[in-house]
């Protein structure tokens, strides 16, 4: 899902974080959060809900059935 990898870029540069605190925070490693961006690889269900929960959005923000926060307006 294309859109989910440039949505997790997305909010990860907005909030000036690296890859690997985010893969800290939501305990993967870091080549594994790398793939998602990347659009390798698709997070599980249960990866994309901790992602939604870190980021503060919801599931259809994180998909690109709404826009992120940063997007509105």
């Amino acid at each position: 899902m294309e859109i989910v990898a440039k949505n997790l870029q997305a909010l990860r540069r907005a909030r000036k974080l690296s890859r690997l605190a985010v893969a800290e925070a939501v305990q993967i490693s870091e080549r594994s959060y790398q793939r998602y961006e990347n659009d390798e690889r698709e997070p599980s269900l249960p990866l994309f809900l901790a992602l939604a929960d870190f980021y503060g959005v919801t599931l259809d923000q994180l998909a690109g059935r709404d826009p992120l926060p940063e997007q509105e307006g």
